[in-house]
């Protein structure tokens, strides 16, 4: 189960915010009781992207050895 500041992985394509599947966010808030976090998704710059309200099944947490990528945020 995640929790608050850990560092997730997006499953999921989520075009409406311009994320892709593989784009990394910080778990800032979770719902008591329930597998639903806030997680947020910033820039290179520090800005936010996207807050969303996710579910364990659009996110999972980074792993030992994973290493992060740039892309542009089409449309930003």
């Amino acid at each position: 189960m995640n929790q608050e500041m850990d560092t997730v992985v997006l499953m999921r394509d989520i075009l409406e915010h311009k994320l892709k599947a593989g784009d990394v966010g910080a778990v800032v808030h979770c719902f008591p009781k329930t597998a639903v976090f806030e997680v947020e998704f910033v820039t290179g710059e520090g800005r936010t992207a996207a807050l969303l309200t996710l579910t364990e099944a659009d996110v999972r947490p980074m792993r030992e050895g994973e290493i992060l990528h740039a892309r542009e945020l089409t449309g930003a």
